[in-house]
C-alpha cells in the first residue's frame, strides 16, 4: 500500500502544477477582439428608461385623478 501513495502524490502535484500554469498558457494566445455594440443594448437601455418614466408619471398622476371631484369611471 505504501508504494501506491507515492505515485498518487506525484500525480496530485503534477495536476496542481498543470492547473496553475494552464490558464497562463491560454492567456498567452491571441486576445479576444474588443466587444462591439450593435445598438441592441442602447435600445434596451432607452426602453428601460422610458418604462421607468411612464411608471413614475403614472404614480404622479394617479393621486390627482383620485382627488378629483369628477368621477370619470
Amino acid at each position: 500500500m505504501a508504494g501506491m501513495r507515492a505515485p498518487l502524490g506525484v500525480v496530485a502535484v503534477a495536476a496542481l502544477v498543470v492547473a496553475i500554469f494552464m490558464p497562463a498558457a491560454a492567456a498567452a494566445q491571441a486576445p479576444a477582439p474588443a466587444p462591439t455594440s450593435d445598438g441592441t443594448s442602447i435600445d434596451l437601455g432607452i426602453a428601460y428608461i422610458l418604462m421607468l418614466v411612464a411608471l413614475v408619471l403614472t404614480y404622479l398622476i394617479h393621486p390627482l385623478d383620485a382627488s378629483s371631484p369628477y368621477k370619470l369611471f
